[in-house]
């Protein structure tokens, strides 16, 4: 476990990148998408003023190595604690190529990473915020890896974006009693792909007659395109979740265990959602910069605060690039 301080009666802040996912030739000098993300983020910071940066998943691209230390770099500008999970474009590789990237950013002075049992992925392991050493939140990050075979009922076999496994559902619930048991009453699941539980709130939460591709962030902020139940929802879903295509049981752990309160995920660079669903508040972090796919006013991070009882607001903290597209 790895654990950080926060300073009494203030508030501890927590600033979420996701899917930066800049590739080699992208870090060339005076290339657009590295303006964009090196203005979007040092931006975020300056508003924000964090005491941490997590990112959940797809750093860069997979075997740009380049492309992973420029990030890494650029990270370290800040002089800030960051930490992230795998995405699946990091993933795509293979162990050993995530096994290469994690050592080398755990010799940056402000990383903060443990890859964890090697059976379960890398990079699962659990972040802590205490205050004067008592308890106050806790994040457990997990690698939700890339791809796998996913076979149908009519025996059919594609490729589908992976999930949790069944060793990692079991890993997760062990650590959230160890939690329990050392106090801490509020936690925090960030993964990169998201769990199926986030296909089932979409579908319980919109409005059927709604047009998800053409809501807009000021529309989704009102009741008028929720069901009954899901009136503080707010956010927008301009792609569909791409998600393991059927329940693989991490709802039912959530739920079971009790601590964990609320679940970040990327992946899905159009969406940016948060609708609790089940008792959990199920959030799309916010992209950042141009990296692979974006919509360029669905720009920015997404913002965690956090008391001496926990999270207490989750926002996100939109980027006006528009100067830099002219």
């Amino acid at each position: 476990m790895i654990v950080l301080q926060k300073k009494p009666n203030e508030d501890f802040v927590i600033l979420n990148l996701t899917d930066p996912q800049l590739g080699t030739p992208e870090w060339e000098e005076g290339h657009l998408n590295r303006k964009i993300l090196e203005y979007t983020v040092a931006q975020l910071v300056e508003k924000v003023k964090p005491d941490l940066i997590t990112i959940t998943g797809d750093l860069a691209w997979a075997g740009q190595e380049h492309a992973y230390k420029m990030f890494g770099d650029l990270m370290e500008t800040f002089q800030t604690p960051w930490a992230f999970v795998w995405g699946n474009h990091d993933a795509q590789n293979g162990v050993e190529f995530l096994h290469e990237i994690a050592q080398r950013y755990l010799k940056l002075p402000h990383c903060l990473f443990e890859e964890g049992d090697s059976a379960l992925g890398n990079g699962n392991y659990v972040l802590a915020i205490q205050e004067n050493g008592k308890p106050v939140e806790a994040f457990v990050m997990m690698d939700t890896h890339s791809q796998e075979d996913y076979t149908d009922a009519e025996g059919n076999t594609r490729k589908v974006w992976s999930k949790l496994t069944k060793a990692q559902l079991a890993w997760c619930e062990e650590q959230v009693e160890i939690l329990k048991a050392n106090g801490y009453k509020d936690g925090t699941l960030m993964i990169h792909i998201p769990i199926y539980g986030y296909q089932q709130a979409t579908d319980a939460a919109y409005k059927q007659e709604v047009s998800r591709k053409d809501l807009t962030m000021e529309a989704s902020l009102g009741a008028d395109c929720w069901n009954a139940g899901y009136e503080d929802s707010i956010g927008v879903q301009h792609e569909g979740i791409a998600c393991y295509p059927e329940d693989e049981g991490a709802l039912a752990m959530l739920k079971k265990g009790g601590l964990i309160k609320r679940i970040f995920a990327g992946h899905d660079h159009v969406n940016n959602w948060m609708i609790r669903y089940e008792g959990i508040d199920m959030v799309y972090s916010l992209k950042t910069g141009a990296g692979c796919y974006w919509e360029p006013w669905m720009n920015g991070g997404t913002v965690l605060k956090i008391n001496e009882k926990g999270i207490y607001s989750v926002t996100h903290e939109f980027i006006d690039v528009s100067h830099l597209l002219k």
